[in-house]
């Protein structure tokens, strides 16, 4: 399909110098790292070199006819803060990229530190992983986001264990973009509770992982299709984005096969690949100016 795409959920790092379970995460070469003592096929091993650059993602871009991406962050890839500056920097009309809200340090963004901020276009939170899993405490930050015209990014706890609170805090925000990650951890009990969260008109749930968390089924991932038209019926398709995980979920399958299996698929319809691909994230995100990318002819 001739259309605009833009991948709502995609991380990038020059140096991944992560954290979980409070040990370390690094790279080892060939695309696998330490994961907290235990070695993982991080990313593809074409990454040979344990760095996941913009232009290698850039590339997959061009090539899956993907004109935008969204650049969010996550402890196990240590603060990535100042290369996602410098990545955009180089491709200022193709990313969008957070800052990463880090509740075990003194100085946090955006309340100590507005400046630094504004350079940003979102704040990404892990609240998965905060140490007070109270998301409610952290009113004074999702005012600051308000305040300052930004989004936020957020990856929730499974469930319903952090519903209520966010929806005290979309109810307390109600000018604040939120966006729900994971598609809601679609693949643990109560998945739907978090995407009845988008039923405020402020809070949008991005697909980012949804064939990791289908990955025993694999391509072309039927249920996750099911799950996204299960989705629809709970908010309205013109409250969900298309995100890929990029380059984690690339380990098995290709960046072009996270978005041809939706637009493959004989459940959406025209429109709803439309929207669902690119029209809702263009919107959400604040993306301009943007066209159909044209078609790279495959040696195949």
């Amino acid at each position: 399909m001739d259309i605009v795409k833009i991948d709502a959920h995609v991380h990038l790092w020059y140096e991944q110098q992560g954290l979980v379970n409070g040990k370390p995460v690094y790279a080892l070469g060939n695309g696998k790292v330490d994961f907290g003592g235990e070695v993982r096929q991080m990313m593809p091993p074409y990454m040979n070199d344990g760095k996941n650059t913009v232009e290698r993602l850039i590339a997959n871009m061009d090539y899956a006819q993907v004109n935008g991406a969204v650049i969010t962050q996550e402890y196990i890839d240590g603060n990535q803060d100042n290369y996602l500056l410098e990545a955009r920097s180089k491709f200022p009309d193709r990313i969008k990229v957070t800052a990463l809200y880090e509740d075990y340090k003194k100085e946090n963004l955006p309340v100590d530190n507005p400046v630094e901020f504004e350079k940003f276009d979102g704040l990404k939170i892990c609240s998965c992983r905060l140490a007070d899993p109270d998301v409610k405490k952290l009113l004074p930050v999702f005012k600051a986001v308000e305040k300052a015209g930004k989004f936020i990014s957020i990856d929730m706890a499974d469930g319903d264990k952090q519903t209520a609170d966010l929806q005290y805090l979309a109810e307390q925000c109600p000018d604040l973009r939120i966006a729900i990650g994971h598609f809601g951890m679609v693949t643990t009990p109560g998945w739907q509770k978090q995407i009845e969260l988008a039923k405020n008109p402020n809070v949008f749930i991005e697909s980012g992982g949804l064939t990791w968390l289908f990955h025993k089924e694999f391509y072309p991932y039927p249920s996750a299709v099911d799950a996204i038209l299960e989705a629809r019926d709970i908010c309205g398709m013109n409250k969900l984005m298309w995100g890929s995980d990029y380059p984690r979920t690339m380990t098995d399958i290709t960046y072009i096969m996270a978005v041809r299996f939706l637009l493959e698929s004989n459940k959406l319809t025209d429109e709803e690949k439309k929207t669902f691909l690119g029209e809702n994230a263009v919107k959400f995100y604040g993306f301009e100016n943007l066209n159909p990318l044209p078609p790279i002819a495959n040696m195949l």
